[in-house]
C-alpha cells in the first residue's frame, strides 16, 4: 500500500509515536442546569454509562486530553466527530456577546474578545509551526490515538476541506485501514462562493470511517427530490405511484432467466423475483403492463405514499450553513450547525 512521507514522521528508521502522557483533569467550572434538561441528558446516557461525563467540555492541548481518556475510555467511544483546522491562518481567538441579564430580552449586550492562550499558542505551532509537515504529524498522532479510543462499533467522521482534505484521507487509510472506509460525503456548506480565476469553494468533505465490521448504521432516509416525484404518475384512484424494476443482473448466471406471461428479460439480465412473488403481484394489480398485456420488465408498481422517503446519498445539499440571523449562531468562524451533527449521531 503506498504511504504518505512527511518530515518527523519516522525517526532513527522508526515511526515517531504519539505522547500518551496521561494528565489529570480539573474541574474549572460546572454550568447549572434545569431539572428537565438534567432528566434529559440522563436518560439519553442511561444505557450503562457514567452520567458524570455528559456534557463535558475539556479545555487544552489535545496532545495531553487524548491520552488522558484512553484510561476510562479505551474501546468505548462509540461515535467520534472531529472538525480539525484546514490550515487555516487564524489564531482562534473570537468575539463573544452575552447579555447583562440573560433571563430579559431587552437586557443590554456587552461584548468580549477571547484570545488565545499559552496552551493554545503552543498547539498552534505544534500543528502549524512547520507548515504542512507538522499537520500531518499532529493529524496522526490525533487519528492514532482516536482510533485506540473507539469501540468495535464505532466509527468516525473526519471533517475537512480542499486545502489538506486529500492528504487526510491517506492518513485514515494508514490508521485505520483502506478496507475501513465507508464514505467521502460531499456537504454543499453554502450557495454561492465568488472568487476570481476559479471555481467557487462551496462544499466540505466528511471522510466516515468504521472501527471494524460491526460498526452502528441506522439507515437515514431523506425528502424525495423534485427529479424524483417527477416520475411518479396518478392511478384512476389518485394514488401517486411509479414502475420498479423487476430484473437484476445476471451476466454470469441462469437464476431468473425465465419467460413470464410474454415477456422474458435481456440476455445478461433475469427476474429478480421468484416466479411465485411475480404471480402473487399479479394477482394483487401490482404489475404494470404494455400495450399488449405482457409484464414491463420495470412493472412493480409502487406507490409513493407507502415509502419512507429516500435513503440519503452521499452528496448533503440539504443541510444549511448558519445564517447570520439564527439563533443558532454564536459568530465562532468554524461553527457548523446543529442539524449536520444531529445527521451524523443519528446515522452512527
Amino acid at each position: 500500500m503506498p504511504e504518505l512521507i512527511w518530515d518527523g514522521k519516522y525517526k532513527d528508521g522508526k515511526k515517531v509515536a504519539p505522547v500518551r502522557i496521561a494528565l489529570p483533569f480539573q474541574t474549572i467550572e460546572t454550568i447549572n442546569e434545569s431539572a428537565q434538561e438534567r432528566q434529559r441528558m440522563l436518560d439519553f446516557f442511561s444505557a450503562g454509562r457514567d452520567t458524570e461525563w455528559r456534557n463535558r467540555l475539556i479545555w487544552g492541548d489535545k496532545k495531553y486530553v487524548l491520552p488522558s481518556l484512553l484510561e476510562e475510555f479505551a474501546g468505548k467511544v462509540n461515535l467520534i466527530y472531529i472538525d480539525p483546522p484546514f490550515a487555516t491562518g487564524a489564531n482562534f481567538s473570537f468575539t463573544a456577546t452575552v447579555p447583562a441579564h440573560p433571563e430579559d430580552d431587552d437586557s443590554e449586550t456587552q461584548s468580549f474578545t477571547k484570545e488565545p492562550g499559552i496552551l493554545e499558542q503552543k498547539a498552534y505551532r505544534d500543528t502549524w509551526g512547520k507548515g504542512l509537515d507538522s499537520f500531518l504529524q499532529w493529524m496522526y498522532e490525533t487519528l492514532a490515538i482516536l482510533r485506540d479510543l473507539l469501540a468495535e462499533d464505532g466509527s468516525i467522521y473526519v471533517h475537512m476541506d480542499d486545502n489538506a482534505g486529500h492528504y487526510v484521507k491517506v492518513l485514515l487509510d494508514e490508521v485505520f485501514g483502506a478496507d475501513k472506509f465507508i464514505n467521502e460525503i460531499s456537504w454543499k456548506r453554502t450557495n454561492v462562493h465568488n472568487t476570481a480565476g476559479r471555481y467557487g469553494r462551496v462544499h466540505d468533505v466528511i471522510f466516515f470511517y468504521r472501527k471494524s465490521d460491526q460498526f452502528t448504521w441506522n439507515e437515514i432516509k431523506t425528502d424525495f427530490s423534485p427529479e424524483q416525484l417527477s416520475r411518479y404518475k396518478q392511478d384512476e384512484k389518485g394514488r401517486w405511484y411509479t414502475g420498479q424494476d423487476l430484473t437484476g443482473s445476471r451476466p454470469d448466471s441462469d437464476s431468473g432467466k425465465f419467460e413470464w406471461r410474454g415477456t422474458m428479460p435481456a440476455a445478461n439480465r433475469g427476474w429478480g423475483y421468484s416466479l411465485e412473488q411475480l404471480e402473487k403481484w399479479w394477482a394483487e394489480g401490482r404489475i404494470l403492463t404494455k400495450k399488449d398485456g405482457t409484464p414491463r420488465l420495470d412493472g412493480l408498481k409502487v406507490y409513493l405514499d407507502e415509502k419512507e422517503g429516500t435513503a440519503l446519498q452521499s452528496i448533503w445539499t440539504d443541510v444549511s450553513r448558519i445564517a447570520n440571523t439564527s439563533s443558532e449562531r454564536l459568530n465562532y468562524p468554524t461553527q457548523k450547525p446543529e442539524a449536520l451533527l444531529e445527521r451524523i449521531i443519528k446515522a452512527s
